[in-house]
């Protein structure tokens, strides 16, 4: 390591971003005892440590030089995630809601990188304060930790660019202000005003208070964390599903394109190339299982003896259970209003194509991101126009600027280490005992940030069955996914550390 590294502000830093867990965990305890569960002396307790741990750290980094450099920003962004998840898994383990801290730790790993697996088989049974918790890790997690904590390291005079270009690695990302802090409370105005909006509408189409809270942390966040053991689908209401399904939406939406609608300029987003692929790939899909569902549940008898009426009402239905599974797995949420386990082969193995993709760059979802997959497609078809003409120049074209090869080539590198990596989860999770069909789908969902896998771990299901160290692995693919890639794999390269 490089005896230039600054290891006191990296301290600083973490020791910062702990305080604010801290007081996250200190509305958790509110929520516990004001509903007197028994995770509230938990909770008390986690938040104590949580906070005296942070106030430590801060303390031995505070004459730290505020020189915050690249390997400091990627080393903090890292970093604060295993953190924020070993200190948040505390009320988990100590209020017994998990059985061990393997446990403990991936459901929390789960929650700040917003995947939503869960290895808890019967979460009605849970405290207020826990299920509160989980929902709000997803809150947190969701917008980013890093994009949040802008607005408050600069209390400590530290400077915020080096921490959002190592949270936002991907092909695109924009300041909306002149200053990253601005950008930051600006996103995250954006952020809790969807949150509030939403919670207002399921608490108007029959959630109760509590409900809608988690909910609309799990959904903005895109996380999947729900308080009922059949997700969305307990609560057997249309319109509260239909609520869910264009909140999961705009939460799959670029937020510096919903800044602009805001402001008017509508003309922004639908010009966006990344935003239109998001809609066609969303409707497309839904197309797609709407009729393989159609085909599979209706008979000719059944049609024949239905009035217009109770057909129309049953094509709804398939629909709408069509659009959620498909919004849900493409914004990564992984909330269910059905078991796709339960639908013909081709149906699920769409969905689970479904999960890499993700949604749009600088929302809160996971996966590949649109703009990769429609940069690498336009490329390919490039491709063959020049081995064509090998003699012309045909650059790639995005949003009507050419895009330079450096940019294309990280996303050719990025689609084919996320293939590796997704490769070489596989065949470790199969070593571990597990089957191939859960196997691809727990390094797709974790890699992906998606949540649901296949099989027993579908979306009915949960990770309670996998060996420790197939939890473990889990974990740390939902953290490479989360931070895409790059951020995590750079701190592997001796070069990254050298002067």
């Amino acid at each position: 390591m490089s005896r230039t590294f600054n290891f006191k502000l990296v301290l600083l830093a973490l020791g910062a971003l702990l305080l604010i867990e801290a007081v996250a965990m200190f509305i958790a305890t509110g929520v516990a005892y004001f509903y007197e569960g028994p995770d509230a002396p938990c909770f008390m307790t986690s938040s104590l440590i949580t906070l005296v741990v942070g106030l430590i750290a801060v303390a031995l980094g505070y004459r730290a030089e505020k020189r915050l450099g690249r390997r400091e920003g990627y080393i903090i962004v890292a970093l604060v995630w295993v953190v924020f998840a070993f200190f948040g898994a505390l009320p988990l383990w100590f209020s017994k809601a998990v059985p061990t801290y393997t446990d403990a730790f991936f459901e929390t790993m789960s929650g700040f990188t917003t995947t939503g697996a869960t290895v808890i088989p019967d979460v009605e049974i849970m405290p207020h304060g826990i299920l509160f918790w989980r929902s709000l890790m997803h809150w947190m997690g969701g917008m980013g930790i890093i994009v949040m904590s802008l607005a408050i390291l600069p209390l400590f005079g530290l400077g915020g660019m080096q921490l959002y270009a190592a949270e936002a690695t991907g092909p695109t990302y924009e300041k909306l202000r002149p200053r990253i802090k601005d950008t930051a409370k600006l996103l995250w105005g954006i952020y809790m005003l969807l949150t509030l909006l939403e919670c207002l509408l399921l608490k108007l189409f029959g959630m109760e208070w509590f409900d809608a809270i988690c909910h609309s942390f799990s959904t903005m966040g895109t996380g999947g964390y729900s308080t009922k053991n059949a997700s969305i689908a307990a609560f057997a209401s249309p319109a509260i599903e239909y609520v869910i399904i264009v909140f999961m939406f705009l939460s799959g939406i670029n937020f510096a394109l919903l800044y602009y609608v805001m402001r008017g300029k509508v003309s922004k987003l639908w010009n966006d190339e990344e935003a239109r692929a998001y809609l066609f790939g969303i409707l497309t899909f839904t197309l797609l299982i709407t009729v393989g569902l159609m085909i599979t549940t209706f008979s000719g008898e059944d049609m024949q003896s239905m009035s217009v009426g109770g057909v129309l009402k049953d094509v709804e239905k398939v629909f709408r259970t069509a659009l959620f599974q498909v919004v849900s797995l493409m914004t990564t949420t992984g909330f269910a209003t059905a078991d796709y386990m339960l639908w013909p082969t081709v149906l699920w193995v769409l969905c689970l194509f479904i999960m890499p993709i993700g949604a749009s760059a600088g929302s809160t979802a996971g996966g590949l991101k649109w703009v990769r997959v429609v940069i690498l497609i336009k490329n390919s078809y490039y491709e063959f126009r020049r081995l064509i003409h090998p003699n012309a120049v045909i650059p790639v074209r995005y949003n009507g600027r050419t895009i330079s090869t450096s940019v294309v080539n990280n996303v050719l590198a990025f689609v084919i280490l996320y293939a590796l990596i997704c490769i070489t989860g596989v065949l470790l999770f199969c070593l571990s005992g597990i089957g191939l069909d859960e196997s691809m789908g727990a390094a797709i969902t974790s890699l992906g940030n998606v949540g649901p896998g296949v099989g027993m771990s579908g979306p009915v299901g949960n990770f309670a069955h996998f060996p420790a160290f197939g939890k473990w692995l889990m974990s740390i693919f939902m953290l490479i996914g989360r931070l895409e890639l790059f951020t995590v794999l750079f701190l592997f390269v001796p070069s990254f550390w050298r002067k």
